[in-house]
């Protein structure tokens, strides 16, 4: 079973989150922010993974906090869940469309968090979403998941597409390289025997 669970609670926020890699995509998400849990469950879907998140947090300041926190809390979720790391393909990436906008996507499972993220949106809200948060989602949830993660939005005009395409792209991605490779034969992917 290559599922976890996390809980987090700071002053700001209370997060919970539960992951199961080799789920079926089905989804309960509560952040309190409509599109990111409408991101969230994309992410679910396309990836899937049976994800459950539960976050109470200060909505009343921003959407700031309960976003990064969410990030942090799922990747913490997608670290443990992974383990040693034995047999899995460790590498992937994708090119996702999503209407006029096309994203590329890249993972590695290094254990040596990292985020590039080239990415830009005309507007600052989608709805009452900051736009900002997108990138912060991400930085959040690639430190802590020990992902090597490379976002890039190569062309596209509007913000919802270009989110949707990113976050749909990192779970597909996400999906290819936690994948069991039959050829590893349980063995950790790389040459140093640990990750």
């Amino acid at each position: 079973m290559r599922s976890a669970s996390i809980s987090r609670r700071t002053a700001e926020t209370d997060v919970s989150v539960s992951i199961d890699l080799d789920g079926t995509g089905k989804a309960e998400i509560s952040t309190g922010i409509g599109f990111l849990d409408h991101m969230l469950e994309l992410f679910a879907r396309h990836g899937l993974f049976d994800v459950t998140i539960k976050v109470v947090g200060d909505l009343h300041v921003d959407q700031h906090h309960t976003t990064e926190d969410t990030g942090i809390a799922l990747g913490q979720a997608v670290a443990k869940a992974l383990g040693d790391k034995r047999g899995i393909a460790r590498y992937a990436d994708i090119h996702l469309p999503m209407d006029e906008t096309l994203s590329r996507v890249a993972i590695d499972i290094s254990g040596r968090p990292f985020l590039v993220f080239r990415t830009s949106f005309r507007v600052e809200k989608i709805g009452q979403f900051d736009t900002e948060l997108v990138r912060e989602f991400f930085q959040a949830f690639a430190m802590n998941s020990g992902l090597t993660l490379h976002v890039e939005t190569l062309y596209g005009e509007n913000a919802h597409h270009i989110a949707e395409s990113l976050f749909k792209g990192v779970a597909r991605s996400l999906r290819k390289a936690v994948a069991i490779d039959p050829r590893e034969e349980g063995r950790v992917p790389s040459t140093k025997g640990s990750l």
